[in-house]
């Protein structure tokens, strides 16, 4: 009897005609997946549609926002189109994962730009979770309040 055997998806895939190259970046409980159409054109400002929604409206603080684009800017790389879909968590930790989204996908589709993006700390999953309630606990370290009397 013969088995198949499972193959890895390949680093490029194709929607709709266009190239692209796919990742996952997670942070807390909010999970992005990143999709960087690099083949296209080279030049002009970078696109990034976050859940069908331009950057700008999607993260209205500007900190988000220069959380996300960082990989960009620090490669200095334009004209690439980057669509993002993420779930969970906060506004925050959801720029975060797609920064880490991205980063991984920049290394797929080019390997050169790892050292750059690990010295920047880009490629380090942020272990952190909530810990967990625990039972006979209001919360996960608060006890019940003591009364004397």
């Amino acid at each position: 009897m013969t088995t198949a055997k499972t193959t890895k998806t390949k680093k490029t895939k194709e929607a709709s005609g266009e190239r692209y190259v796919e990742a996952v970046g997670r942070r807390k409980t909010a999970v992005a997946r990143v999709r960087i159409f690099p083949f296209g054109k080279k030049e002009g400002k970078n696109s990034i549609l976050v859940n069908d929604k331009n950057l700008e409206e999607y993260f209205p603080v500007k900190k988000d926002q220069s959380v996300i684009i960082s990989p960009f800017e620090q490669l200095t790389l334009s004209g690439i189109k980057t669509t993002v879909m993420v779930r969970g968590g906060g506004l925050a930790a959801q720029a975060e994962a797609i920064r880490l989204g991205i980063s991984r996908a920049l290394i797929s589709f080019d390997g050169e730009t790892r050292p750059r993006l690990k010295a920047l700390g880009y490629l380090r999953r942020d272990p952190r979770m909530v810990e967990r309630k625990k039972p006979g606990l209001r919360k996960a370290r608060r006890p019940q309040q003591w009364r004397k009397r």
